[in-house]
């Protein structure tokens, strides 16, 4: 990854961790349209899940399952694998939890948002 497509990563990271959704899909994917990126299913995944997270705090629960479900889709691939630059597993169990939370509640306003992962980078080598 270069040093631009990494800033833009970090960025996101930032805004994802900080739960500032939108920002942090606007970051990833302004990698994923700009950049002949080696996965690009790994950040469509990141963009996706992001959106799903806005979805909620914006009352559309519809639209949050629909993103966990197509982001959790693309993370799966990437269990177990330690090559990436953040904790894939920790986000993807994260991930599944609140998935399963948001179709649970009945008010989507409700949502338990320390269920939301944290994204860490993994020292680089």
């Amino acid at each position: 990854m270069n040093e631009k497509a990494k800033k833009l990563f970090y960025r996101g990271v930032h805004y994802f961790n900080i739960k500032d959704y939108y920002e942090a899909h606007e970051y990833f994917e302004e990698m994923w349209i700009d950049y002949k990126l080696e996965d690009r299913l790994f950040i469509q995944a990141l963009i996706q899940l992001s959106v799903a997270y806005f979805h909620i705090s914006n009352s559309n629960k519809n639209g949050a399952l629909g993103l966990f479900k197509k982001s959790l889709n693309k993370l799966n691939k990437y269990l177990d694998t330690s090559q990436l630059i953040i904790n894939i597993n920790d986000v993807i169990k994260s991930a599944e939890i609140s998935y399963k939370s948001v179709i649970e509640i009945d008010d989507i306003n409700s949502f338990d948002w320390s269920l939301a992962p944290r994204l860490e980078i993994k020292n680089e080598k």
